[in-house]
């Protein structure tokens, strides 16, 4: 038994420098299987990336939490009222579109907040984005080849606008002047939209606006949308004043409020002009 005994601890200080060989083997193994797999982009904690989001963070909490909620979970004024919805799950493209437009932070509640200048850089808007984006899934910041128009052809641009007067001019007039709605809201003009912003509202569907996802418009008919209104912005206006672009309808109305109320002026200038005969008391009529 004492034999016994001798040879099973032998045979066991053997097994414990092997294990140990073993385990390393398998430590340089994983640590070479995560260099090759993992990819080049990938970052750790401290890269770029992360300090985009922190950056966003904290540009956030100064600017956007005080109606969005500091974890951007919505917020509430003193009445009880909400006075921001949740951010969670809007994605990126639209942090870039709200902001990128002006339209956020807000300058007052209403019924629509308007367009303006854009209060902070394009630094600052993609930070903004990647942090919102990092709460939760959704839609990103397009690519520019999905709003590239430069290269569209004349059979696009005509797809485009059928496209168009299907789905969008019964907010936004068929030629993308805007319209009114209810409650005080209302269909901004496109003519000063960029592309960019554009394919961000369709992606997101922001006030308003309902939500034309991949699955309602593909890219390529979000692009040719697009290609159509770019034609409109650059369109010439033969008349000199687009008015509207309703066509004769406004003009031949404009015709007869202006031509007509100046022949009415002209024709009570001209009677006040005239002499008038004055005839005596007793001077017949013949």
């Amino acid at each position: 038994m004492r034999g016994a005994g001798s040879a099973l601890g032998r045979l066991r200080r053997r097994r414990g420098p092997a294990r140990g060989v073993v385990l390393a083997v398998a430590l340089v193994a994983v640590g070479f299987a995560y260099a090759v797999l993992v990819p080049n982009g990938a970052v750790g904690a401290d890269g770029p990336q992360s300090q985009q989001i922190e950056e966003g963070r904290r540009l956030f909490a100064v600017g956007c939490s005080s109606c969005h909620g500091l974890h951007a979970e919505g917020g509430t004024n003193g009445e009880g009222r909400l006075a921001g919805p949740s951010l969670i799950g809007v994605g990126a493209a639209a942090v870039d579109f709200q902001v990128g437009t002006g339209r956020m932070p807000a300058a007052q509640p209403g019924a629509q907040v308007p367009q303006k200048p854009p209060v902070y850089s394009e630094q600052e808007i993609a930070a903004l984005a990647a942090y919102v984006a990092s709460l939760a899934p959704g839609p990103a910041v397009p690519a520019a080849e999905s709003y590239d128009v430069s290269k569209v052809t004349q059979e696009e641009i005509v797809r485009g606008g059928e496209l168009f007067r299907t789905n969008c001019t019964a907010c936004h007039n068929f030629a993308g002047r805007g319209g009114a709605l209810p409650h005080g809201r209302y269909a901004p003009s496109l003519m000063e939209t960029s592309p960019r912003h554009m394919y961000q509202a369709m992606l997101t569907g922001p006030q308003q606006m309902p939500v034309f996802s991949d699955a309602v418009l593909l890219p390529e008919d979000k692009r040719a949308i697009i290609a159509y209104v770019v034609a409109l912005q650059q369109a010439d206006d033969p008349g000199g004043f687009p008015l509207g672009r309703l066509g004769p309808v406004s003009e031949g109305l404009w015709g007869w409020v202006i031509g007509i109320g100046l022949l009415v002026a002209v024709m009570v200038w001209i009677g006040a002009k005239v002499p008038r005969i004055r005839r005596n008391p007793g001077q017949s009529g013949d």
